[in-house]
């Protein structure tokens, strides 16, 4: 069998069509909202994989895992800042962003070689092993090696490195921004909204989410009229991001789709102009991340290649400090949950 060395240090997702452009135009187009990474520029080799749906969705599942579960996970933080209802016709409009930390166990991921199929993880000597390699938040180096047989030929190429390291982040930041509104009842209406909008000529984003915090100590005899807040809180936000990923053919898309739920119970007292507050409570999140369209390769036209989802569930519980001076607010708290996260912001807050 022949063998041929191909020399370069470029990504194997980055090598083949819809790789390169669904790794570098979406995934890191979201990263590059998120948190100021950019984008991989690499160029097109042709047929590396023959079109193997089946390895290039494991590895893009391993490398993206841990990114796709911070994402999400922090669509649940910054809902509030205190345990305490607005009075009927208060109001507020709050700016947050959260910070979710990576632990050392996202930093890698396990490539078997038995779950692919023209692709085999090699060693330094070209022997075919298993092992870890870096994820989109790991480690520049070392650059992962991968045996590629084609036609009867044998090839080599390296696979992906950490991205969130070329530029210095071991965390994943989350800008937000929410109204409030107090209703009858101790009730709080909170609204995230982003209605669609283009960001160049390729990609349109939007956010939408509802929130609901009740004082539930107004109906439990005996704690009523002690003083502190408690109330409960149930919220969902949903972000969309579609990318363009051919300028020929509008059909042909990059779509990152984030749904996050969390329930939770929030107390909270106020001393002069300072309020602590805690909570806890349960969050659920579920990132997917897709390729549209139709695309030509090797073996044949594939429509929608690529679909991989990840989900982050599970408790939760923050501690924080607002300071309020006159009608305007400043506020951190820490989470403790699947990715620990650190939310601080500001904000306008009336009655």
């Amino acid at each position: 069998m022949n063998e041929v060395e191909i020399n370069d240090k470029k990504s194997i997702f980055l090598k083949h069509p819809y790789p390169k452009h669904f790794m570098k135009k979406s995934l890191l187009i979201v990263a590059l909202i998120a948190c100021g990474l950019k984008g991989f520029a690499q160029d097109d080799i042709d047929n590396i994989i023959q079109g193997s749906v089946k390895d290039a969705e494991y590895l893009m599942k391993g490398y993206t895992a841990p990114l796709l579960k911070a994402f999400g996970t922090t669509l649940n933080q910054g809902w509030y800042n205190t345990g305490a209802a607005h009075k009927v016709a208060g109001f507020d409009l709050t700016f947050t962003t959260s910070l979710a930390y990576f632990k050392s166990e996202d930093l890698t991921y396990y490539v078997d070689n038995s779950k692919m199929t023209n692709l085999q993880l090699v060693d330094a000597s070209n022997t075919p092993t298993n092992g870890y390699v870096p994820t989109a938040v790991g480690a520049a180096t070392p650059t992962p090696r991968y045996r590629v047989v084609q036609n009867g030929v044998t090839s080599y190429v390296n696979g992906p490195v950490g991205v969130l390291s070329d530029v210095g982040l071991k965390v994943l930041p989350s800008p937000m921004v929410q109204v409030g509104f107090g209703l009858p009842k101790g009730t709080d209406l909170k609204v995230r909204f982003i209605p669609e909008f283009n960001i160049g000529d390729k990609i349109k984003f939007n956010t939408f989410g509802l929130g609901v915090m009740h004082d539930i100590k107004q109906w439990i005899p005996g704690i009523k009229n002690l003083p502190f807040d408690l109330s409960g809180f149930v919220g969902y936000t949903k972000l969309k991001l579609d990318v363009g990923l051919d300028d020929a053919d509008a059909t042909k898309r990059g779509i990152l789709e984030s749904n996050a739920w969390s329930v939770q119970a929030i107390a909270s007292k106020k001393l002069s102009v300072l309020t602590v507050y805690a909570s806890v409570g349960y969050n659920a999140a579920k990132t997917g991340l897709a390729m549209k369209g139709t695309y030509t390769f090797t073996n044949g036209n594939i429509k929608d290649p690529i679909s991989i989802n990840e989900t982050a569930n599970g408790f939760r519980a923050t501690g924080g400090l607002r300071l309020k001076l006159a009608v305007i607010t400043f506020h951190a708290d820490y989470t403790l949950q699947k990715y620990n996260t650190l939310t601080a912001g500001f904000g306008i807050n009336i009655r």
